[in-house]
């Protein structure tokens, strides 16, 4: 019993020690005695022990990597916090379900010992599961171990095979060092060192054109989440952007954050409209987040609006609905759409959170029109989705942008982990990204994701930066995850090829 408690409180604590390797605490080289740690429980482990240790391991990553979730559920939707603890362990277990699947089927179909087993099935299979938690049920992607990287020696695998390119590096890597322990040979450091080496070569590679610095005015408006839905708290809002932005008019592009302008475009239409003239006198773009009824469909979209300075030949006025702008695709479970709604609003407060009742925009939608330049637009959680992001991405986009609030997660790690995701884009795309948000953290990056600018959170204020234009593709531009698919399904396969043939999940060691 004793040996069985000390095995699931390993297996809990080898997954814990990988958050600290994500933002905000950034110890990016923890990934890897955290695999390690699971290795060793896998190691001679029959298939029921490998899937409960397995499960252990992702709920020791998942439940303290996501327990900022609660923010939103105890402080603005009404739910005690043992319920919301009940409710993210429930969210947790599932997203588990992944991982304890692919632990489950190395166990039993992998159980001989043979270097293939870690270097080749192994990580073809966490990258399956990795996969089918970002796809299935909406998905959701978050804390993928290649994010740990963003400040890392691998970061340079984004360009070339994104995100998931950097955690087949570290599968790889912990599998290598992983047989110098059970083989007593440093020959295996030789594949840490290649990917290494690629990585740091990707890096001094340009992948994109870079044009001329563009002034930039990302700005903080610091609104209580209390405040930014009530009727009565509007007019100070929209004063106080303006109060902001009217402070840098130099700027060539102004940007305010999600629902900047917390109220249907509807009913701004001449507040809009006043706003447009203004931006064009001054010569200058205004980028801001609204909600939209459409009155034909019946439905919400949450918007991003270009205004003031479009194109370089000259501008149209701003009208109601016009063409540039950007409707929000992937929208949040519960918090911007709630599934079988019918059911559970009447549970609880919490399925009934303002602006809830979103629909999706089109997949494809062209970039957004600023002052001449092109920006490739993501609204807050999308910006987690890789493949939507990059498909929205041409080669003569100039800028990724993506707007936020995150005032729903506190001061917690949750925007810290938001940021981290936004700055792989930038890396993936070589592409200068721009993020506004209510409470922060309002960051200005680097093609490779390097931060350039960036304001404190819960302070509001203007970041002003000039930002060069990156026009190209990166390979991961190009072929998107497919590359990544072939590889994990050569590895399988290769996995699969090189097991001995006399049925070796049966043997006994």
């Amino acid at each position: 019993m004793k040996s069985k408690l000390l095995i699931s409180v390993s297996a809990l604590g080898s997954g814990a020690l990988a958050v600290l390797a994500f933002a905000p605490f950034n110890q990016w080289y923890l990934v890897i005695p955290s695999l390690l740690g699971l290795f060793a429980l896998l190691e001679r482990a029959t298939p029921k022990q490998a899937a409960w240790r397995g499960f252990g391991y992702a709920m020791g990553l998942f439940l303290p990597g996501l327990w900022w979730i609660h923010v939103s559920m105890t402080y603005f939707g009404g739910i005690p916090l043992p319920v919301a603890f009940v409710l993210l362990a429930g969210l947790s277990a599932y997203l588990a379900l992944y991982p304890t699947l692919a632990c489950w089927l190395f166990a039993r179909f992998f159980r001989e010992r043979h270097w293939s087993r870690w270097l080749l099935a192994f990580p073809a299979l966490w990258l399956a599961a990795d996969w089918l938690r970002g796809e299935v049920l909406s998905g959701f992607p978050w804390l993928w171990f290649g994010y740990t990287q963003i400040d890392g020696p691998l970061k340079g695998l984004a360009p070339l095979l994104g995100v998931q390119g950097i955690t087949l590096a570290l599968l790889l890597t912990a599998a290598s060092l992983w047989q110098i322990w059970l083989r007593r040979n440093l020959l295996w450091l030789v594949l840490p060192g290649a990917l290494v080496a690629v990585a740091m070569l990707s890096m001094q590679h340009s992948w994109v054109t870079r044009g001329e610095p563009v002034k930039i005015a990302l700005v903080q408006g610091n609104i209580e989440q209390s405040l930014k839905w009530n009727p009565d708290a509007l007019v100070p809002t929209v004063r106080k952007y303006q109060d902001l932005s009217r402070a840098h008019p130099d700027a060539d592009i102004v940007i305010w954050p999600e629902s900047a302008i917390p109220a249907l475009e509807k009913q701004m239409v001449p507040y809009l409209e006043n706003l447009d003239k203004a931006m064009k006198v001054n010569d200058t773009a205004l980028i801001t987040g609204i909600i939209n009824f459409n009155q034909e469909e019946r439905h919400f979209y949450n918007v991003v609006l270009g205004l003031g300075v479009t194109d370089k030949a000259g501008s149209q006025s701003y009208r109601y609905q016009q063409d540039n702008r950007y409707n929000k695709v992937h929208l949040v479970p519960i918090g911007e759409y709630v599934p079988l709604a019918d059911l559970l609003r009447p549970v609880a407060p919490f399925f009934n959170l303002p602006m809830s009742d979103f629909s999706e925009g089109a997949p494809i939608q062209e970039n957004l029109l600023a002052k001449g330049l092109r920006l490739a637009t993501a609204i807050c959680y999308e910006i987690v989705f890789p493949e939507e992001v990059r498909r929205n991405v041409q080669a003569n986009t100039d800028f990724l942008l993506t707007v936020s609030n995150d005032a729903w997660f506190g001061q917690s790690i949750g925007p810290w982990q938001h940021m981290e995701i936004a700055r792989m884009r930038s890396l993936e795309l070589s592409r200068p990204l721009l993020r506004a948000t209510n409470t922060g953290i309002t960051v200005a990056t680097e093609t490779d994701g390097r931060i350039i600018g960036q304001i404190p959170q819960f302070q509001d204020g203007v970041l002003e930066v000039d930002v060069r234009p990156a026009n190209g593709m990166t390979p991961y531009q190009r072929m998107g995850s497919l590359p990544m698919y072939g590889i994990a399904a050569l590895l399988l396969v290769l996995g699969l090829w090189l097991r001995p043939r006399a049925h070796p999940w049966h043997q006994r060691d």
